[in-house]
């Protein structure tokens, strides 16, 4: 999927960690590695360490580690499925003897994003017009390019947002313009229609338009307060001013994202590792600097938008990534489904410090 995308940092440019469901089948355990002369501090040296719900971690990295690319996760991965089942002093001994840390001195960001949930309709009405469309026939992807097919069969750049809007191309549901944005930024969504009935609209493609973030120039128009751009205060305008006025706002990120509808099965969204997300333990991150699979540990301390009241610090797999997320110390913090988490996404904006744990050769 592409992903879900942090709404306070996202439209800008995108807790404590919470327990993860128990890990899967139960396998042979096998012998740790040797320590390696020379490979590193160990994960005790991290800040806040001894504080950790470090059984919530490993519970959490058993149960997608086998997304891991690095086959130095491999054992690991192994070893950590196979740990005495609610041990807590068993899992922190786990981390501390299989891995050792790269250090992560450098200043980063750290964003959160989520899994929306908005009201829709099979038809259109008033206040349900924006369309959410499918991926058209004529949208040829080839790696991080996108094209669109023309009639006589050249490629050309794929339109932007207000070209699209303004298509008759048949929709799959219709939504408040507001919430269609925003679930385009998130990447994917969770739809309630008229009549009851669930679905969970998934990231089909994208235009192939680069992201532009709406916070800064409805700051620099002075629409919003330069410290009140947080994801709810967004929303609130655009609600407020629907039609060409929020339009054009809108139309300042040329990307538009397109869905399909599939089963709401309550789990949480698949993120681009192909694995379900789970709410405080997975990061989306720059797959050029970083790894699906990779344990990560965050160090995030309170940030500075209206509303922020706690810093973020564990550890968390890197299971995404987005347009919006780039950089070596750059990461959006999945904080779960629904309006609340909607709420706190909405005012992470914080320094962020990185550290990956690597297993011992």
């Amino acid at each position: 999927m592409r992903r879900l995308m942090a709404l306070a940092g996202a439209l800008s440019l995108a807790a404590c960690v919470t327990p993860a469901p128990a890990p899967g089948p139960i396998n042979p355990t096998p012998p740790p590695p040797s320590p390696a002369s020379g490979s590193g501090v160990g994960p005790a040296s991290l800040p806040g360490w001894d504080q950790q719900d470090h059984l919530a971690a490993v519970e959490a990295w058993a149960e997608v580690c086998h997304v891991a690319r690095d086959q130095r996760y491999a054992a690991a991965c192994q070893a950590a499925r196979v740990l005495p089942a609610g041990h807590a002093g068993a899992a922190r001994q786990f981390l501390e003897t299989w891995f050792v840390v790269e250090r992560g001195d450098q200043d980063g960001l750290l964003t959160a994003y989520f899994a929306p949930e908005y009201a829709a309709r099979s038809y259109r009405t008033d206040a349900f017009s924006a369309p959410v469309l499918a991926r058209p026939l004529d949208l040829v992807a080839d790696g991080n390019t996108v094209q669109q097919r023309l009639g006589d069969g050249r490629l050309v750049p794929y339109p932007a947002r207000a070209e699209i809007d303004e298509t008759d191309a048949a929709p799959i549901a219709w939504m408040r313009p507001e919430d269609l944005f925003f679930m385009q930024i998130q990447g994917s969504g969770y739809l309630t229609f008229e009549d009851g009935r669930t679905a969970r609209a998934a990231y089909a493609a994208h235009n192939g338009q680069t992201f532009v973030g709406i916070a800064r120039p409805m700051a620099e128009r002075g629409l919003l307060p330069a410290n009140g751009t947080s994801g709810e205060a967004i929303r609130a305008w655009l609600a407020s001013h629907r039609g060409d006025e929020a339009a054009e706002i809108m139309n300042l990120n040329p990307r538009y994202v397109f869905f399909r509808l599939e089963d709401d099965d309550g789990r949480g969204p698949t993120g681009a590792a192909g694995v379900p997300l789970i709410t405080g333990r997975s990061v989306a991150v720059d797959p050029a600097y970083w790894s699906y699979g990779d344990l990560i540990f965050i160090d995030a301390p309170q940030g500075n938008l209206v509303g922020a009241d706690r810093g973020y610090r564990g550890l968390v797999t890197a299971l995404d990534t987005g347009g919006a997320i780039r950089g070596a110390v750059r990461a959006d913090f999945y904080v779960g489904r629904g309006d609340a988490a909607g709420q706190q996404a909405g005012r992470v904006r914080h320094p962020l410090r990185m550290w990956r744990l690597t297993p011992r050769n």
